[in-house]
């Protein structure tokens, strides 16, 4: 019999692992820019960009511009706890299971044969990037992501969350019909000790299909209390397991999207006393991001909800506190991202877009609600659109391809979503032509590893600031992490700034900027050495 479950709070032996030893260092850089220290990297670096200028009637004047940058990387690696909100849901309990049996190296038997536990799909721990040129040969050296600068180990992450459902998390794990058999049962024991903590529930705000799984709840309707509660959540969480920081991620149901009104939640202070007066159109989901910037935890939107409205993006920049969403890009909207990229940048006009899904997890019957797919079509639907703007001989000014998106509830396909996406461009001469994809994946495996990279990649972030020549001390980066969009489909980027879709653009833009922490210059793809 499976031991009785007890809060991840009091019982954390099946989350936590010793921690591991710092990594050896794989590479140094050697230039008068950069110096290390016990605990830091100190580097300067000179950004170099184009401003471009125009007249009525005049040619376009470029302008090369440099910016001196003094970056600061924390190197000491803190012990952290990952909070999830919707821990009992598919990516909860996936991301749980798999942990325990990378940590234990447990391997399991399919009908393909022996399994081994990994990280496949995580940006950070199975993707490389290129470091340089090799001295003598020429040849590309590349190094793994997680090694351009110093990160946490998902091992070594300290797991706990709330959710509406009371089951532990081995009956979680089982519910959701996602990791082989073989596996579930090899980690059952250790799992079914694990229970959320009781979360909020506002039935206004996600679908009413919702309602029977909904018995690990918050009492009462008194929004403040909800607020002070989840904040001694997270403080009990991060005293009873001995941790430095703690990253709050909500991978729950989609919401539907919060009215944004005047007075209520449009600045930081009205935001505030919205929660206080117990306002209807405060969304439990800024209810869990508010307690996290009150108490010093970045926040990760991983659904397409507008949780940061504009008063709670107000408030983490008055605190200091970082923020990233919206909604997990795992698979259909990655592809999107790249393929119009690819069109456009052919000089093809992609003229029609259209995406049927069906799937049949709980976040396909949540999403089967109208407010709920909505919150999902506008995230999916936007995705595409720098894209467009970036090609004025295509598209004139407000044209757009037609771009629809279906989403349905099929409970017989379990996790197992089934996407098929249909491209139609206008070619040479009046012509057409139509890429037609389907895609088969599952759900919970392809966003489990984006948990992670969100995780780390924050925490990340939290240890570097950066200086100018006009700034007397160091800062840190803007509290809304749009470093992170590669990773989401709906980037929230800080007020005024420019939305970047493009693929290859969000993962440059992360290997540049951290190639800059170390004095290294942006990646290039010049190879003039080769080429003269």
């Amino acid at each position: 019999m499976s031991p009785a479950p007890v809060s991840s709070l009091t019982q954390s032996a099946a989350t936590t692992a010793p921690t591991s030893p710092p990594p050896a260092e794989l590479f140094r850089v050697v230039s008068p820019s950069v110096v290390y220290t016990d605990s830091e990297i100190l580097s300067t670096y000179t950004y170099r960009d184009v401003k471009v200028t125009s007249q009525p009637g005049a040619p376009l004047l470029a302008v090369p511009t440099e910016t001196t940058y003094n970056f600061k990387v924390d190197t000491r690696i803190p012990k952290v706890g990952l909070m999830l909100v919707g821990w009992g849901g598919n990516n909860g309990s996936t991301l749980t299971a798999s942990i325990i049996a990378n940590r234990k190296n447990i391997s399991w038997r399919t009908k393909e044969g022996i399994q081994h536990p990994n990280y496949i799909g995580s940006l950070t721990q199975s993707s490389t990037l290129r470091l340089g040129t090799d001295s003598e040969s020429g040849n590309e050296v590349n190094i793994p992501f997680n090694k351009i600068l110093p990160m946490v180990q998902p091992n070594d992450l300290v797991l706990g969350g709330w959710d509406i459902s009371g089951e532990n998390l081995g009956n979680a794990m089982q519910r959701a019909c996602v990791l082989e058999w073989d596996l579930q049962r090899q980690v059952l024991d250790e799992m079914s000790q694990l229970k959320p903590l009781p979360s909020i529930y506002y039935p206004d705000f996600i679908a009413a299909n919702q309602e029977d799984r909904a018995n690990n709840l918050l009492s009462g309707n008194d929004k403040n209390a909800h607020l002070q509660q989840l904040r001694q959540n997270i403080r009990d969480f991060k005293a009873t397991n001995g941790l430095d920081k703690v990253i709050i991620l909500w991978t729950a149901n989609t919401e539907r999207f919060a009215e944004i009104i005047p007075g209520v939640n449009d600045t930081a202070d009205n935001l505030l006393a919205a929660i206080k007066a117990s306002h209807s159109e405060v969304a439990p989901s800024s209810i869990f991001a508010i307690a996290s910037i009150l108490e010093n935890c970045p926040f990760i939107n991983g659904s397409p909800q507008n949780t940061f409205v504009p008063g709670l993006i107000e408030l983490a920049s008055k605190y200091n506190v970082h923020i990233g969403g919206d909604d997990f890009k795992s698979g259909q909207t990655k592809i999107k991202s790249v393929l119009v990229d690819f069109l456009v940048s052919a000089g093809l006009k992609p003229i029609s877009i259209t995406s049927y899904n069906h799937l049949g997890n709980n976040d396909g019957k949540n999403l089967s609600a109208p407010e709920q797919f909505r919150s999902k079509e506008i995230s999916k639907s936007n995705v595409v659109d720098d894209m467009v703007a970036s090609n004025n001989l295509l598209y004139k000014k407000n044209e757009h391809p037609d771009h629809v998106v279906v989403i349905k509830y099929v409970p017989a396909v379990g996790d197992s979503k089934r996407a098929l996406d249909e491209y139609v461009s206008e070619i040479f001469m009046g012509g057409r032509n139509t890429i037609s994809l389907y895609n088969v994946c599952e759900d919970s495996l392809l966003a489990s590893p984006l948990i992670l990279d969100l995780a780390i990649l924050t925490e990340l972030m939290t240890r570097i600031q950066y200086k100018t020549g006009e700034m007397a001390d160091y800062a840190a980066f803007h509290s809304v992490l749009s470093i992170l969009s590669y990773l989401l489909k709906a980037p929230v980027v800080k007020p005024g700034a420019p939305v970047i879709n493009a693929l290859a653009k969000q993962r440059s833009a992360l290997e540049n900027i951290f190639r800059a922490c170390i004095g290294l210059p942006p990646q290039s793809d010049m190879l003039l050495e080769h080429r003269i």
